[in-house]
């Protein structure tokens, strides 16, 4: 129990550091998963249903998230084109320069100084990779 509750409440110290440096970008952290997602496709775009494969989310929530994203003009809906029946999600240049921003500032401000020295946070993400490899998460 008590490192179940210690990961759950280091993640959620984690994210609100991120939320909080995301939110004068207008992005909250899982809008920002699915433009760096996008960024990192060969083609900058993915159909929805992929999205919400490899972020592991409910297709409704892929569908709130482009919903805002486009609200915003960060990405676009467009139709596949050799399947009818398939939406991609393709980043615009607005949404990539927002993501490198992004970026660049959680870089700065969380991921360069993630309370933990080097040595601590490489055993960390050791002792993690064991837990998400045996849940089948690589």
């Amino acid at each position: 129990m008590a490192a179940v509750t210690s990961l759950m409440r280091a993640q959620q110290i984690v994210l609100a550091r991120v939320e909080a440096v995301l939110r004068p970008l207008g992005v909250t952290f899982a809008r920002y998963e699915l433009l760096v997602l996008l960024h990192f496709s060969r083609a900058g775009s993915l159909p929805m249903a992929k999205i919400g494969a490899r972020l592991q989310v409910h297709p409704t929530s892929v569908t709130n998230a482009v919903d805002r994203l486009e609200a915003a003009g960060l990405v676009r809906r467009e139709q596949h084109p050799s399947d009818r029946r398939t939406t991609l999600v393709a980043l615009t240049p607005a949404g990539r320069d927002l993501a490198l921003a992004a970026t660049a500032r959680l870089n700065a401000e969380v991921f360069a100084a993630p309370g933990l020295d080097a040595e601590r946070a490489r055993r960390l993400v050791d002792v993690l990779a064991d837990l998400r490899r045996d849940a089948g998460d690589f």
